[in-house]
């Protein structure tokens, strides 16, 4: 596939997304509209939007190509998000609506106080610029190995322009925009996944039947582990994880909640989160399936043999890797390993991925430094929309230096590592929502970011000694559990029994 090719392909991408925002935007949204929305999304708009959002450039490249370690276990986990978005429908938007909150986090200033307010939001802060950094680095790196090295473009402009493109079409608008270049990303995203698993079946001479029976009759088909507890795939460990992780990591991050805050009301809002919550099931399960017929492909080709990966000069392949190698590579002939549509649609879904993602990341950070560090929302709108403008511009710059940064490191253990510390950050969040919602004691404020700083070096401590010290038992997602449930007790022994008004 040609880089022209690539290339025109992102262009008309951008230019879509531009011409959207230009569109979501003829008259000049205010700050309201900008942080919520004006509350005037549509539900199921909404609900398209953050599927989306939800899936990052990583999960377009990696969740194809962990069923071969994993099999199908990670649905045991979505069934969790199912319950978890209930529990986010249900328990927290009541919340959020009856508070009529635009950063989520202001809720903890009015139950404890400014410390606790202050140390939520920095948390949320460094899991999104971290977390999003190296979801955007992956997916930059893979557009620069398959199209940008060959024009002799460096990275640094490859980011340039992608970071540019992102804050073009979501500065002006905020979540009013983006509610609407999601919801098409998400159709892009889907109709990618649909169209590359239907062709590669057609290359296995597969039709729509067998390529059911396929993945159906493949060991790597399996979802259910309920023999081994001390197993990181264990149903209960993936069930609970993938609940707490969803309630964590959507209904306490400002990125995924701040487009439900724009639906109109409430009962929308709840029917959004229950729709996309019920969605992820079967749209991992398209990615899985892709995953099996693409390891079946590779066993065609030579690619894959005796449960390892190599391209066809024997160097090793990763998981991550096959997806890409199979959609953009080709034999010792330069024949293509798969038609060329399946190219287009490889590029489409994978910046599909990475700029829903990164547009939302990014308009939420604004609304978090805007409002949670600085403020300004008590400020006119004039000075106001002054303020959120210049942070949308240095956010837009340091998320793309820290794309830069992750370039220059390109150590696959350090980018793990920096997974790891983001994920730790949002067990904090857990045990101060879960302990403001059920207890009604008054917290010494000035001892909340202690706490919230020694629980993840607790859990650190306990994750790395869990074997040995718990007869076997090896700690996985489950750990986000442990960290909110510290903090909640560490939150206890600073507390008094006196009432507090309950929100």
């Amino acid at each position: 596939m040609s880089s022209t090719l690539i290339i025109t392909i992102i262009a008309l991408y951008f230019a879509m997304l531009l011409v959207v925002s230009y569109i979501t935007t003829k008259k000049k949204a205010d700050s309201k509209q900008f942080f919520t929305g004006g509350r005037q999304s549509p539900w199921y708009v909404v609900a398209i939007a953050m599927i989306g959002t939800s899936i990052s450039g990583v999960t377009f490249i990696s969740v194809p190509g962990m069923v071969n370690a994993s099999a199908f276990g990670y649905l045991q986990m979505a069934l969790g998000f199912v319950a978890g978005y209930f529990a986010i429908a249900y328990i927290l938007l009541p919340l959020y609506y009856r508070l009529n909150l635009s950063s989520i986090y202001t809720y903890l200033d009015q139950r404890f106080g400014n410390g606790s307010y202050k140390v939520g939001a920095a948390f949320f802060l460094i899991s999104k610029f971290l977390g999003c950094g190296v979801r955007m680095y992956l997916t930059a790196i893979v557009l620069q190995l398959i199209v940008f090295n060959g024009l002799g473009i460096p990275f640094w402009l490859n980011v340039a322009v992608t970071m540019l493109v992102v804050w073009l079409y979501t500065y002006r608008g905020g979540v009013k925009t983006l509610v609407w270049t999601d919801m098409l990303q998400t159709l892009s995203l889907i109709m990618a996944v649909v169209l590359c698993i239907w062709y590669v079946g057609k290359q296995l001479g597969l039709d729509f039947g067998g390529m059911v029976s396929a993945v159906v009759d493949s060991p790597m088909s399996r979802i259910w582990y309920f023999d081994d507890i001390n197993h990181k795939q264990f149903f209960f460990k993936q069930f609970f994880a993938g609940m707490f992780t969803t309630i964590a990591m959507t209904g306490l991050d400002q990125d995924m909640m701040q487009k439900n805050l724009s639906c109109k009301n409430l009962k929308d809002a709840q029917k959004n989160v229950v729709s996309y919550g019920f969605s992820f099931m079967p749209v991992n399960l398209l990615f899985l399936a892709l995953g099996v017929l693409l390891y079946q492909y590779a066993g065609q080709l030579g690619i894959f043999q005796d449960g390892q990966l190599a391209d066809l000069s024997g160097n090793p392949l990763k998981a991550d890797e096959l997806f890409p190698y199979l959609a953009t590579g080709a034999d010792a002939a330069g024949h293509q390993f798969l038609p060329a549509a399946v190219s287009v649609l490889f590029v489409l879904g994978l910046i599909a991925a990475a700029f829903s993602s990164a547009g939302s990341a990014v308009t939420a950070l604004t609304t978090s430094v805007t409002v949670d560090i600085l403020r300004a929302d008590k400020q006119d709108e004039q000075r106001l929309r002054r303020t959120r403008n210049i942070v949308h511009i240095v956010n837009t710059v340091v998320m793309g230096l820290l794309i830069c940064a992750f370039s220059v490191i390109g150590d696959n253990s350090v980018i793990d590592a920096v997974y790891v510390v983001a994920s730790y950050t949002y067990g904090p969040l857990l045990g101060l929502y879960f302990f403001g919602l059920y207890t009604r004691r008054i917290v010494r404020d000035r001892l909340v970011p202690l706490v919230c700083i020694l629980s993840p070096l607790i859990c650190l401590v306990l994750s790395l000694n869990s074997e040995e010290w718990f007869w076997g038992y090896k700690m996985g997602y489950e750990l986000l559990l442990y960290n909110g449930g510290i903090t909640a007790v560490g939150l206890w022994i600073i507390s008094s029994s006196e009432s507090s008004r309950q929100f």
